[in-house]
């Protein structure tokens, strides 16, 4: 991460998203909360113009709407420009908060009389609105909500302060006694504007306007945490989403070169392909197929040419390196001739030790594939005689090539390595052996291809190999018309050696030179892998140092304009960010139906409405603070009548019942110390959090019946509409005329009967996950049952209060701002459309949240499958215990892999009978059925692998029908030779016992293929030194005299025995096994060996065992 923030450090996650994810989500918000203002004042005007009021006549309320009016659409001109917005964030808002400050205090001194509820319901929109619509953080938001509040209670409270002449309140009162006479009443020509004639003491209303912005400050800062969490989640989950993409394609790049490493593309698509499904459908790593038969991955290929090169004098310079020389010159000589091979379009197969091998013409025909290989031979011959006479010693290059056809392909489970099989093959790799150092030898077959192109001479046959003279047919070696210019030249011979001095060792020359070459370490390409455990979702290096506040977020022209500066996955940073636009659901989708946000995919919306939803509990909690404020709302302007006081005290029960469900897995340490009929009750919480069903009963029944209790309050106000105060005399009526019905409540709780209304509407919202559609059906039948109480049944309420307050006067018809059941209703219709707007918005971020989650869920599924694939392919060309020097941070490419041990047992086994069994007819299809026996064989040599007591056996290669494994690589460096001789070998069981496994798996295959194949094994062990080289197709192996003793070991075997030197027979009789003596032989190479044979019928001294053969 340091490395991403230098120089200079860009914005952080929490800064960019701050400044532009959260700012894009909210801005449609702004533009919408601008619309519905405006739209509402267009509606006051004309209810003003439809109820009959004449504008003229009042030039306050005109000015107000006009100002109101041209500010709004002013600001929303300023809005409309995302850029602008982006640019003045903070002062728009504040703007925006400002102008609808200014006008709930123009609308409290317009168009009649002051009260202490005027404007609360339009104040308590401004609150909510703050929180919910406008780009501001939690901070700011608070502040000014909180100001708001405080303005409109500090303002009425300095206006409606206690006066000494106002008028008794307008409470329910005992009817006057005979001996007091009623106070006579004025009539007043204007329309008054000052204080409402209303109680002496106005502080019971301000205290419950103050409840009522409380509610709504809560109300509003929940719902803003509550959308700014599921918005950072959705901002973190898309771009954890984009980290698995990255790691996603990342991990299938690294196995396309991992493939690609061992096998061509034709093959690595088939192999992959039958991989993944089996990684996908769970099952084991080596299924068979349905006939019983394993996957054959062979092909056959006609018109190519086979190359076999083998370094003359390695063996005896190998044996003066040290482990990490030996690796490094293996690598850098095989590096050499593949960047050759690749220069002349041939394919390298396979590494035998120091014999190397390729063919051109593979995967594809190539006309010139004779050619290529004759020329490949002679630059790698060049490149040996460079590096002799650079370094002095005595090594040379012997190569063969013939011409013909192969079958290529993969054959076994495990350690795949391409190969090629056929007889022409088995014709090259004689004719490098019985070649020439120096020197190209090519059959008749090459030579007619090359047409010319080179001058051969005919090679000597007198010291030819036999199976060159079974056949009969001249061969020629290739003139090489640079060789003469070389010499010419001349080279100063050893002109390393002579500027290093005498005494430096030939292998030491060797590596500073080779050094020179600059060969690609194996598996380069993983080097830079990012560690699959990492859950870092770092944003873009160029998409975060290139943001700035000035830049702009017309995203229509994002990716256009990012194109010169931002790189791929920067451009892939912003598609994504794109994508989680609000904008984005009114638009065609694929995920969703632009109209009702309902997923495409029906099991996608199934499982969604299914989802757990645990935080449903505090949904519930913030309700139960709505009605709570409700409660006291009702309290303090009520007379609190004793039928009111029960009904909420049966309501407090049911909500401190739906309380206790919701948090009872909060309660469980108590309950469980209860008694055990009383244990299940933790699970109910359990219950409504994974139920929808009874979430939904619940949400729905919480949200009725905070509506209820809203205007419960409303039942014990009269029912007829006898005003007292629309008297005919009421000109000469007493000033503290009272209710004549008793147990009434004050007619001043009306218009707070509508402000517990709009809280009811309020709490809607709450349920942030509710669906839509049933939010707006519990809208809908809230705003029609209030119309319908305020506007028709109840409306005489509101006429009869505005005749109280202006009692007295000649006009007593206030401004449709004062006139409760009009401003009410208007209300109504504003935060109807206000929480519609919301709770679509809130519809599509939950789906959203929940999309991204899905999908992140299935990029890491995905990304996990890759990351076994990439696991399972690495292991299948390296040792469990060495992949992990390859993979993710613990990549270690400055130094090539190498490890030496002082005690690994190697075997050979090879089935010698498969020679003769192989032939190419047209019956076997050219020699393919042969092979898919072969395939048989060594796949069931493959799955003794995977059983437990094998797990320390190790598959190095297979060599045609030879098979080479190893025990004791997967010990520590030098642990061997501190334990004693017992301990450090006792592996060599192990592969005694792996051995007569293969006899035994060989026995089955005879008796299923009618088959008399016998198993020839040589055993040896001792130290070797491991390693990984070749930079194109790295391959795992291991080198030493242990080795080639051990090959020996086998090619001088006898069918159906065991052979072993004599140092391993002594160490295999240590652990109990029998071995008798074969005697003195010749060992070519080793001079005379004496050898033993293993005694099979008995592994150890004990129980018997299956005989070998």
């Amino acid at each position: 991460m340091a490395r991403l923030f230098s120089p200079r450090p860009p914005p952080s996650e929490d800064l960019f998203y701050e400044t532009y994810y959260s700012l894009s989500q909210q801005y449609p918000l702004l533009l919408l909360l601008l619309v519905i203002v405006l739209f509402g004042l267009l509606a006051l005007l004309a209810v003003a113009w439809a109820s009959g009021r004449e504008l003229a006549s009042d030039p306050g309320f005109l000015t107000t709407m006009l100002c109101g009016l041209g500010g709004f659409s002013l600001l929303l001109g300023l809005a409309s420009r995302e850029q602008r917005l982006q640019r003045w964030t903070r002062p728009l808002s504040g703007l925006v908060w400002a102008a609808l400050l200014a006008l709930g205090h123009g609308f409290l001194f317009t168009g009649g009389v002051v009260s202490a509820w005027d404007q609360v319901s339009f104040f308590l929109f401004v609150i909510f609105t703050v929180y919910a619509m406008l780009p501001l953080g939690m901070r700011d938001a608070a502040a000014a909500g909180l100001a708001s509040s405080l303005s409109h209670l500090l303002v009425l409270g300095l206006y409606l302060g206690p006066q000494p002449d106002s008028q008794p309140a307008l409470l329910p009162q005992s009817p006057p006694q005979p001996s007091q006479r009623p106070i006579q009443l004025h009539t007043i020509a204007p329309r008054p504007q000052g204080p409402a004639p209303s109680e002496a003491d106005p502080s019971a209303q301000l205290a419950a306007n103050a409840v009522l912005f409380l509610c709504g400050n809560v109300a509003g800062a929940y719902h803003k945490a509550l959308m700014e969490r599921a918005l950072r989640a959705t901002f973190r989950e898309a771009l954890s989403s984009l980290h698995s993409r990255r790691r996603l394609d990342t991990e299938k790049k690294h196995q396309e070169h991992l493939l690609l490493s061992i096998l061509p593309a034709y093959l690595a698509r088939e192999m992959k392909a039958e991989i993944m499904a089996r990684l996908q459908a769970g099952q084991g790593s080596r299924p068979e197929s349905t006939n019983n038969f394993h996957s054959l991955y062979v092909k056959r290929h006609q018109g190519v040419s086979v190359l076999y090169a083998d370094i003359v004098g390695f063996t005896r310079l190998a044996s003066e390196c040290s482990p990490k020389e030996l690796v490094l010159m293996l690598n850098e000589l095989f590096g050499k001739f593949d960047q050759i091979a690749k220069e002349h379009e041939c394919m390298r197969i396979k590494i035998l030790g120091d014999c190397y091998y390729c063919v051109s013409g593979l995967p594809l025909s190539l006309p010139d594939h004779a050619i290529n290989c004759v020329r490949m031979g002679l630059d790698m011959c060049r490149a040996i005689r460079k590096l002799r006479a650079a370094t002095g010693v005595d090594i040379n290059m012997r190569v063969g090539v013939h011409s013909g056809s192969v079958l290529c392909g993969v054959i076994g489970l495990q350690k795949w390595q391409y190969d090629v099989w056929s007889h022409d093959v088995t014709l090259a790799n004689h004719m490098e052996a019985s070649g020439m150092p120096g020197r190209v030898h090519i059959t008749g077959a090459t030579l007619a291809l090359l047409a010319g192109a080179y001058a051969v001479e005919d090679a000597a046959m007198e010291h030819g190999d036999p199976y060159l003279r079974e056949l009969g047919e001249p061969t020629y070696l290739v003139i090489d018309p640079r060789a003469k210019e070389e010499d010419e030249k001349g080279t100063a011979g050893g002109l390393l050696s002579s500027l290093e001095g005498p005494k430096m060792r030939p292998s030491l020359l060797m590596t500073r030179y080779l050094e020179s070459w600059g060969a690609a370490k194996p598996f380069a390409h993983l080097s830079h892998v990012e560690s699959p455990v990492s859950t870092s979702t770092p944003l873009p290096e160029k998409a975060l140092s290139s943001f700035s506040p000035q830049w702009s977020l017309d995203r229509s022209r994002t990716p256009r304009g990012l194109d010169d500066e931002l790189d791929t996955g920067d451009a892939k940073f912003f598609q994504v960010i794109e994508q989680l636009n609000s904008q984005k659901q009114w638009k065609q989708s694929e995920d969703f139906n632009p109209l009702t946000l309902y997923f495409r995919e029906k099991e996608m919306e199934k499982e969604y409405r299914l989802s757990a939803l645990p935080a449903f509990k505090y949904y519930a909690a913030c309700t139960f603070l709505v009605f709570f404020s409700n409660f006291i709302i009702q309290m303090l302007v009520t007379n609190r009548p004793p039928a009111l006081t029960i009904t909420y005290s049966i309501t407090f029960l049911l909500f401190f019942l739906l309380l206790f469900v919701c948090f009872s897995e909060h309660l469980t340490k108590c309950v469980l110390k209860g008694p055990k009929m009383l244990h299940w009750l933790p699970t109910l919480s359990v219950l409504v959090a994974t139920r929808p069903g009874l979430r939904v009963a619940l949400g729905t029944a919480t949200i009725l019946l905070i509506f209820s209790m809203a205007i419960t309050s409303l039942v014990f106000l009269p029912a007829a509409s006898n005003c007292p105060f629309r008297a005919p005399n009421v000109s000469s009526t007493a000033s503290n005329l009272s209710w004549e019905l008793p147990g009434s409540l004050p007619l001043i709780s009306v218009p707070y009967s509508m402000h517990c209304c709009v809280l009811g509407f309020l709490s809607c919202s709450l349920f942030l996950h509710m669906s839509f559609e049933l939010k707006l059906l519990l809208l809908l039948l809230w705003l029609a049952a209030s119309c319908s109480l305020f506007l028709h049944s109840h409306a005489w309420l509101s006429d009869c209060l505005i005749a109280r307050l202006y009692l007295g006067t000649l006009d007593s018809r206030p401004g449709v701002l004062k006139e409760p059941k009009l401003m009410g209703a208007i209300s109504f219709f504003i935060f109807f459309f206000t929480l519609l707007v919301l709770a679509r918005q809130n519809e599509y971020y939950c789906r959203l949240d929940f999309l991204w989650k899905k999908k992140l869920r299935q990029e890491q599924e995905e990304t996990e499958t890759m990351e076994n694939l990439t696991r399972l392919l690495l292991e299948n060309v390296l040792p469990a215990h060495v992949a992990p020097q390859f993979i993710g941070q613990n990549r270690r490419n400055e130094d090539l892999y190498h490890q030496s041990y002082e005690c690994v047992c190697v075997l050979f086994a090879s089935v010698p009978d498969f020679k003769e069994f192989y032939s190419e007819s047209s019956i076997n299809h050219e020699g393919l059925e042969c092979l898919r026996l072969l395939n048989e064989i060594i796949a069931d040599f493959d799955e003794l692998l995977s059983k437990p007591k094998f797990s320390g056996v190790e598959k190095i290669k297979t060599i045609c029908s030879t098979y080479m494994a190893a025990t004791g690589l997967n010990a520590t460096s030098g642990q061997d030779a501190q334990q004693d001789a017992e301990q450090s070998c006792s592996h060599l069981g192990t592969m005694v016992e792996f051995a007569v496994a293969l006899g035994s798996k060989l026995d089955v295959i005879n008796k299923h293929s009618f088959n008399n194949f016998r198993l020839r094994v040589g055993l040896n062990h001792g130290p070797v030194v491991a390693g990984v080289i070749g930079a194109q197709k790295p391959q795992y192996d291991i080198w030493g005299n242990t080795v080639n003793v051990a090959s020996r070991m086998e090619s001088t075997g006898v069918l159906g025995k065991i052979q072993v030197t004599e140092e391993t027979a002594c160490a295999l009789q240590s652990l109990g096994y029998t071995c008798y003596s074969r005697g003195i032989i010749k060992v070519k190479g080793k001079g005379q060996l004496c050898t033993y044979f293993l005694n099979t019928d008995l592994t150890r001294t004990g129980p018997p065992s299956a005989t070998l053969g």
